[in-house]
């Protein structure tokens, strides 16, 4: 009996592709890509499919370990089960730093489409706002948040299939509007108006866009069948990529590519010229409550995942300790504040460059934990060569995004960022006390 309530209470696949879809679209998409299309033109359609391609690479190796081993801690412990537990720990912290720098590059993403209609506002005031409502959630609580994400979700999706429907209908001149005739490159030079280098910098921006396919990994033990993980994170990935290339691609030949800039959606720039009072405002405000969102429910995963560190001996002990309140982890809690504070600080600080710096250095993260499930699918699971040849194919085109970002001066403070955080991490592991796994069958396959 309690077999069968346990599985009444577990996602669908189509329940988990859905929220993998509200956990991927995000502002990192919405705003973020503004900065690919700024430095890529239209061979940002190239660079999103790339980042497809090692996306759906990722899952793949993702999945497979799931399916063959279920388990709680999803990415973190197959990096343990394959090379110890210092690689749990550090796959642990690098995905809970990365979820902050992703809350700080929603943060400012949102208070920069605020600034849409209040341009005079500085942007750390309006950190402070949304800061002080999310924290306010979590305090509240939210059971049924899931039902409340997928909601949002649909909401988002909804947004992206409204610039598709206004896009279409001004290719085909049923939208009047006085900017230049909605058409794609006929040439190289136009599709690569700032030549591969530019597609190699944009490269990192369009990975961040498909940011949360983690989700499925981490969400995957709650399935009814847990052999449907691969059919959830496929769909999930041919939705998202089609939106993604049908949207940009609209966006694109409706306005130069100079147009764009990270302070605007692409897709309000696009419809700029044309007689929609209502697009703007109705999208930006989708936009924010989508985003805010988001925002709160990774300030809600960080809180989380620093207890399961602590539960793994990953974190100090007291981070697990909660309190009678909704069950709070107020140590853990209080931390990730302390990251909002460090966002609106940076927000006083740099007001013009924070999204671009965060949102790369939160990109360079993602990829760096991508490449370690791959890394992690090639130890403990038996390919054929040709498996071996994708696994590395993905994993080269993940590194040259972070290669790519050496190029771009406003993407290299990011690229510090990150990099400094990741060598404190890796100085951090070496004081981890070394275990080694035995070396036992692990679901049929021996190491």
């Amino acid at each position: 009996m309690k077999k069968e309530t346990a599985k009444a209470k577990g996602l669908a696949w189509w329940q988990l592709s859905l929220l993998g879809i509200g956990c991927t679209i995000g502002t990192g998409y919405f705003l973020g890509s503004s900065i690919g299309i700024k430095l890529a033109g239209p061979s940002v359609l190239l660079a999103f499919l790339l980042a497809a391609v090692g996306t759906y690479i990722v899952f793949l190796a993702l999945a497979q370990m799931t399916v063959n081993d279920p388990q709680e801690g999803s990415f973190s412990y197959y990096a343990e089960k394959a090379f110890g537990v210092k690689a749990g720990f550090a796959s642990g912290w690098n995905y809970w730093m990365t979820n902050l720098f992703i809350i700080g590059s929603q943060l400012t993403a949102l208070s920069l489409l605020s600034q849409f209609w209040f341009e005079d506002v500085p942007l750390w005031l309006f950190a402070c706002v949304y800061s002080i409502l999310a924290i306010f959630v979590v305090l509240m609580g939210t059971s049924g948040f899931d039902r409340v994400e997928n909601v949002l979700s649909l909401i988002k999706v909804a947004a992206i299939l409204m610039f598709i429907v206004l896009g279409l209908l001004a290719v085909f001149h049923l939208l009047e509007g006085a900017g230049q005739e909605p058409s794609l490159p006929q040439t190289g030079t136009a599709f690569f108006p700032n030549g591969l280098t530019g597609l190699w910098g944009s490269l990192i921006y369009a990975f961040y866009a498909f940011g949360g396919i983690e989700v499925i990994g981490l969400m995957a033990i709650q399935l009814k069948n847990k052999a449907d993980a691969p059919k959830a994170g496929t769909i999930m990935l041919v939705g998202i990529t089609i939106l993604y290339m049908v949207s940009l691609g609209l966006a694109v030949s409706m306005t130069s590519y100079q147009s764009f800039n990270e302070q605007e959606s692409p897709f309000v720039t696009a419809l700029t010229s044309y007689s929609l009072a209502f697009f703007p405002h109705v999208f930006n405000g989708a936009i924010i409550v989508a985003g805010f969102s988001a925002m709160t429910a990774s300030l809600f995963g960080v809180t989380t995942l620093l207890v399961s560190l602590a539960k793994n001996k990953h974190a100090p002990a007291f981070f697990q300790k909660r309190i009678n309140y909704h069950q709070l982890p107020l140590a853990s809690l209080t931390l990730a504040i302390c990251g909002l504070i460090a966002v609106i600080v940076a927000a006083l600080l740099l007001p013009d460059q924070l999204f671009e710096y965060i949102t790369t250095a939160a990109g360079i993260l993602i990829l760096v934990n991508w490449i370690g499930m791959i890394i992690s699918n090639e130890k403990l699971l038996k390919h054929s060569i040709l498996r071996h040849v994708v696994n590395g194919f993905g994993i080269v085109l993940m590194l040259a995004a972070i290669a790519g970002i050496a190029l771009e001066a406003t993407g290299r403070p990011g690229l510090y960022l990150s990099g400094s955080f990741l060598i404190c991490l890796i100085l951090l592991t070496k004081l981890v006390k070394k275990t080694t796994y035995k070396r036992k069958e692990w679901n049929g396959y021996k190491k």
